[in-house]
């Protein structure tokens, strides 16, 4: 292949910034120390650095102390923490867990082991843009409801959720509230304790720093009193998740969200454009395409766009040399199976399977990827027009 083809994926993860790259590479080579390790100059200096970086963190998600931040290895690790960790030792039969039917799989596959194992799981509907209703949340909570988990923007369809809303029910009700902000973070305003959010998991790979890490936030109080480790080893986060730090993701990942936060409202602001403008034009070529979520409470990058007649899997073949993009959700596409979260807005198997996820990025050419789109939508053999 002689050219690289253009990137639409970011919602499946992001390139590295060059300024965070820069940032951690003295990480892995001269201040190679851990940060757990021996008072030396090494281990000091990792250790300093660590600590640099989840005061940052705290800062930009509006944490009360810096002790809040978990460092883990990315949003997974901390939804499987949160939902496993607040009934580790404790009796689960009876308990009851409430969730939006669209939840990505590291929710929903805990929660389903919790279920297996006597726990009760509610999961809320959502209408056609993919919204849950908050008063319905609210008539759903039972004496013996212990947490609620919503996330903050979906990773397919791009849709936001009432976060505020849902905090303040669950703050009042004094149930504890978790929120996978994976795609929000670094992307969205966000601040734990204006939202009365009380766990919130992130990745580092979803706003340009490096894969394999991410951090829980853990509310000082009810949050960090009922979580228990599910993990054993070295007691490190406050023992927690134990294991030497990965010093020079966790400074990367720092660096990221620092740069994406002052950079976030010009970049969303194009994006919109630009995602507006794609849309458009492959309308007009094509009137019968739907586009999917919530068109005023969506995340300004992506694009979910059902093709009628046109199967997704077979579009990326044709446009492989030319665009990268998913057919849905990049943790879930080795399952050949409609995706849960476009059956919970309505669209039936086969809409499932035509429908594409676009992950845009600032700097793209929205008339070249439109034109682009156009030509493989078009010679798809399957196209009904």
């Amino acid at each position: 292949m002689s050219h690289v083809p253009i990137y639409l994926d970011s919602q499946a993860s992001t390139p590295v910034d060059p300024r965070v790259l820069a940032r951690m590479l003295p990480y892995f080579s001269e201040q190679c120390g851990n940060p757990s390790g021996p008072e030396h100059y090494h281990g000091e200096g990792a250790h300093t650095a660590v600590e640099q970086a989840r005061q940052t963190i705290a800062a930009a998600l509006g944490c009360r102390s810096e002790k809040e931040i978990i460092f883990t290895s990315g949003a997974t690790e901390a939804n499987n923490l949160t939902l496993l960790g607040a009934f580790a030792n404790r009796p689960i039969s009876g308990r009851h867990l409430l969730a939006s039917a669209i939840e990505h799989s590291s929710v929903l596959a805990p929660l389903a082991h919790l279920e297996s194992c006597g726990a009760k799981v509610t999961l809320l509907p959502v209408n056609g843009c993919g919204r849950i209703d908050p008063e319905q949340l609210r008539a759903a909570l039972r004496p013996e409801t212990t947490l609620v988990s919503v996330m903050f923007a979906n990773n397919e369809i791009g849709t936001l959720q009432p976060i505020e809303e849902i905090g303040r029910i669950c703050r009042a009700a004094g149930i504890l509230f978790h929120c996978d902000a994976a795609q929000a973070v670094g992307h969205e305003p966000l601040n734990v304790e204006q939202l009365q959010i009380d766990l919130l998991s992130f990745s580092a790979h979803k706003f340009y720093g490096p894969k394999g890490v991410g951090g829980l936030y853990v509310r000082e109080g009810a949050a960090s009193t009922c979580l228990q480790p599910t993990q054993f080893g070295g007691g490190q986060e406050r023992g927690l998740r134990p294991g030497t730090l990965n010093v020079p993701a966790i400074v990367g990942m720092a660096t990221a969200l620092q740069l994406a936060l002052e950079e976030a409202e010009q970049t969303n602001r194009l994006l919109r454009q630009t995602a507006k403008e794609l849309f458009d034009r492959l309308q007009q070529a094509f009137p019968r395409l739907r586009l999917n979520g919530d068109p005023q409470h969506k995340l300004a990058r992506n694009l979910s766009i059902t093709i009628p007649g046109v199967e997704a899997s077979a579009l990326m073949m044709l446009l492989k040399d030319e665009l990268s993009f998913s057919a849905g959700s990049a943790c879930s596409s080795v399952e050949h199976k409609p995706s849960h979260v476009l059956k919970a807005i309505g669209l039936s198997d086969e809409e499932c399977f035509q429908t594409i996820r676009l992950g845009l990025s600032p700097g793209l050419a929205a008339d070249k990827i439109a034109r682009l789109l156009q030509r493989g939508i078009a010679a798809a053999p399957t196209f009904i027009d």
